[in-house]
């Protein structure tokens, strides 16, 4: 299992995370031509070595012509990051983090998610920077991101907004319940496409993990803060091993209901999921005065506990939700779409620690509308994809 700790020592962008993944061993050369894919123009990536304070690293420049830069939507960026032929994986992983900046912006203005309009975060530049972090993510295999407490600088900061402090209103949603630490320098330490980065894909936060070490890489920022202005990121494996399983920590929330209209709890779970729950389920349980109720579970990664805590003090009657963490081991996970004589069908492969494929299971949703489409039992479809699967597997 790949580790990849994130160690913001003065704070953390857009171009460090890229400078730092490049440094680390992601080919810059294939991240260039795949982010070409995209359906941006009148940009170019600069990639050169930099050496600040002493310290030699990658700068991870991107130019963009002044009239190449609208102000986008979060549905436009959506739409182009879903329809774009990368790989499926970095796609997955730049939507989560444009969701995750959506979804604060849209706290700190006021209005819904998918109204939200992005300025700054809008720009080609932005854009390139999170979708280049995605691909190097997937170039380099990492399975696990780690990260250090971020230190947000002091001061303020001028946007389209005006003058605002630091960290910035969408910086500072962003950062609800990420560890601080206190770097006392003047200036924008982290910025709202650094944050949204950070805690979309790191698991946890806290030092340095147990890892075997095999390439450390240096990300320079754009800024002079009057010391050395980038991001270290360590990259290694597991102790124990590649063959290890992957364990990571998930936050466990739950709260008793025994008031609520039963009708609602469909709704709930499809806006809990939706959101960023990792899964949900409802346990039935006798309440206080012998009345039947329900348990609600929901399972996160810790930086989403927040989000989906006050979904659930918006969406049921409780008042109140409890929360622990824990630890969980789990299997890798691959999707390979496959053919059928009905069709292409995704199969989610479950993998054993060495990569070895355990079992395959057909993705119901696409068996479903294949069915529909073809006026077939869904079982149908759903046996010939996992026959497919099982044979690809054997050879």
């Amino acid at each position: 299992m790949k580790i990849l700790y994130m160690d913001c020592f003065s704070g953390i962008s857009g171009d460090m995370c890229l400078g730092a993944l490049v440094d680390a061993g992601a080919d810059s050369l294939r991240l260039e031509y795949d982010l070409k894919k995209l359906p941006l123009s009148g940009w170019e990536m600069r990639v050169a070595l930099k050496n600040s304070h002493g310290i030699t690293g990658t700068k991870v420049d991107i130019l963009v012509r002044e009239d190449t830069q609208p102000h986008r939507h979060y549905s436009d960026i959506r739409d182009l990051v879903q329809k774009s032929p990368l790989p499926e994986k970095a796609r997955e992983i730049a939507l989560s983090i444009f969701q995750r900046l959506a979804e604060a912006e849209g706290k700190v203005h006021g209005v819904p998610s998918h109204h939200v309009h992005f300025h700054e975060v809008g720009g080609v530049d932005s854009i390139i920077d999170i979708v280049g972090t995605s691909l190097a993510l997937c170039y380099l295999e990492v399975d696990r991101v780690i990260c250090s407490p971020v230190p947000p600088g002091r001061g303020t900061v001028k946007c389209r907004h005006g003058i605002l402090p630091i960290p910035a209103p969408a910086t500072a949603q962003l950062l609800m319940g990420v560890p601080l630490s206190g770097l006392d320098a003047e200036g924008e330490l982290v910025t709202p496409t650094g944050a949204a980065i950070a805690t979309t894909v790191a698991e946890n936060f806290g030092s340095l993990p147990p890892m075997k070490v095999r390439s450390v890489g240096y990300g320079f920022g754009s800024k002079d803060f009057g010391i050395p202005n980038f991001l270290r990121v360590f990259l290694g494996e597991d102790p124990a091993g590649t063959a290890s399983y992957n364990t990571d920590t998930i936050v466990v929330l739950e709260t008793n209901i025994d008031d609520m209209n039963p009708e609602f709890f469909g709704h709930i779970m499809e806006k809990l999921m939706d959101s960023s729950a990792l899964d949900v389920f409802v346990t039935p349980a006798y309440m206080k005065k012998n009345r039947p109720g329900q348990i609600l579970t929901v399972l996160s990664h810790p930086r989403d506990r927040d989000i989906l805590t006050d979904i659930l003090f918006q969406e049921t009657s409780t008042l109140g939700v409890r929360w622990r963490e824990e630890r969980r081991t789990v299997l890798g996970r691959l999707i390979e779409e496959v053919p059928t004589t009905y069709g292409m069908v995704k199969v989610k492969y479950a993998l054993s620690g060495d990569g070895t494929p355990l079992r395959a299971a057909p993705e119901y949703e696409d068996c479903k509308k294949i069915a529909r489409e073809k006026n077939l039992p869904v079982r149908k479809i759903y046996e010939a994809a996992l026959l497919t699967a099982l044979k690809k597997d054997i050879e």
